[in-house]
């Protein structure tokens, strides 16, 4: 047998720490290839990590709470090997991970100190104690899993030894109806639970009967007791950190410049009434941010030299190919702001797919990083907390953030065909343009804004057809 370390992968693009937040496994577990062993929280995301290799869990060399570098060890896991019971290596002699190439893996190279804590929590033992030196008497390993023969019935997949297989649209499911896959038997072939298996368990568990709920939901940010009248103090890590840092960068390095427009978007509003009802649509979520994102995408297209970034270090302008459309997210970690990549190119129900899929996970606090760079344009939604506008920061490295305030019934005056006038109640919003003064003039950001106010005012078939 042998032991290999497992070290802290970069789990998005130029992260260089994260905090433990749960661990799926405990020492004596067996693991599989790309088992999620361990979920830790970057200043982007949450993240479960798949181990690239099997066995079984000897030591959990970082706690629940610790924050560690990139290419630091935080699992040691016994592996089968070619020499027959070797001695356990001295601490720092464990042979490192070397499995198979996963997505995101691979340790920067000489990074592999821990960091100090940053949070209570245990201190973790020396590296890959004898079991016997343990400080509780751990659960008996699981011997290695015989395969089951053709005619055994399949059994739950339960515990943290292994993942309960699924197919994504099944999980979804399952997460709708708040049934915990690990507690579901499955019936499909391979031991695969089935859609069928989680609706089952979803009427068993709403009779009374059967598989609990699941309870795991995106952690809220923390909050430290004190006494009434005295001060709280929160540490600022993680998402709060990283937005915190990224705006005074942002709104001390681009010359902001805001632009407003109001809007009536009577025909918006019927359009989306419209698209509700048509049969097409029934699969994904319609709704006025659909239009708006639609509409600044077009713009966009037709005012490419808005979607851009400036490059200090090599003084150009850099023009993006295709619209990467960040929707700013409020989750309760802090602000997001995930992005459809090539939004301009997806048809109207493409894009109302992407929105609904972006939108949720990012509440959820799953949000890839991968999805949370790239952006070449932002849309903040203030309307939904009943705001009218705003003079939104730029995500740094894009040149426009346009912010959609809410949609109010207003009097308006109304100009009919042959040049008369009157007052009627219309559907209202009003639109704000934040840009880069370096790269985008007055004239480009007001013909910006009043082209997506002139797409939402009437919109058309433009948006079917885009």
């Amino acid at each position: 047998m042998a032991v290999k370390k497992f070290n802290l992968p970069d789990p998005g693009e130029g992260l260089t720490e994260a905090e433990v937040t749960t661990w799926k496994v405990k020492v004596g577990d067996t693991v599989a290839v790309n088992d999620i062993v361990i979920e830790v929280e970057t200043a982007k995301s949450l993240v479960e990590l798949p181990i690239p290799f099997a066995g079984t869990v000897l030591e959990l060399l970082v706690a629940e709470g610790d924050t560690v570098d990139v290419g630091a060890p935080i699992i040691a896991v016994e592996v089968a090997g070619s020499d027959p019971e070797p001695a356990a290596p001295a601490a720092g002699e464990a042979e490192e991970a070397s499995g198979p190439n996963l997505v995101g893996y691979g340790a920067k190279a000489g990074s592999t100190r821990r960091r100090a804590r940053k949070s209570g929590g245990a201190a973790a033992a020396p590296a890959a104690p004898a079991p016997a030196a343990q400080a509780a008497p751990a659960a008996p390993r699981a011997p290695a899993a015989a395969a089951a023969p053709p005619s055994a019935p399949a059994q739950p997949l339960t515990g943290a030894q292994t993942r309960a297989l699924a197919k994504p649209p099944v999980r979804k499911l399952a997460k709708d109806l708040g049934v915990d896959l690990q507690s579901v038997t499955p019936t499909g072939d391979g031991g695969i639970v089935t859609r069928a298996d989680v609706e089952g368990a979803a009427a068993a568990s709403a009779d009374g009967r059967g598989a609990t709920p699941s309870a795991s939901v995106a952690p809220a940010p923390q909050r430290l007791d004190a006494a009434p009248g005295t001060e709280v103090r929160v540490p600022i890590k993680g998402v709060r950190k990283a937005t915190a840092e990224a705006m005074v960068a942002s709104a001390f390095t681009a010359p902001h410049v805001t632009e407003f427009v109001t809007v009536d978007v009577t025909a918006m509003m019927e359009m989306v009434d419209w698209l509700k009802r048509d049969r097409a649509f029934a699969d994904v979520k319609v709704t006025p941010l659909l239009l708006v994102a639609k509409a600044f995408c077009l713009a966009l297209r037709r005012h490419g030299e808005a979607n851009a970034s400036w490059d200090q270090a090599a003084q150009e302008i850099v023009l993006h190919p295709q619209v990467n459309l960040g929707i700013a997210a409020a989750t309760p970690r802090g602000l997001l702001v995930p992005n459809i990549k090539g939004a301009d190119r997806l048809s109207l129900h493409d894009l109302a797919a992407a929105l609904g899929d972006l939108v949720g996970t990012a509440r959820e606090g799953r949000t890839q990083p991968a999805d949370l760079s790239g952006g070449t344009a932002t849309i903040t939604n203030v309307g939904v907390f009943g705001v009218d506008t705003g003079t939104p920061i730029l995500n740094p490295g894009e040149a426009a953030i346009l912010a959609f305030g809410a949609v109010r019934r207003m009097p308006w005056v109304v100009t009919a065909a042959d040049g008369s006038e009157s007052i009627e109640p219309r559907w209202v919003t009003q639109l704000a343009l934040s840009f880069d003064h370096r790269l985008v003039d007055g004239e480009l950001g007001s013909k910006l804004l009043a082209d997506v106010g002139a797409l939402l005012h009437d919109p058309g078939t433009a948006f079917l057809w885009a």
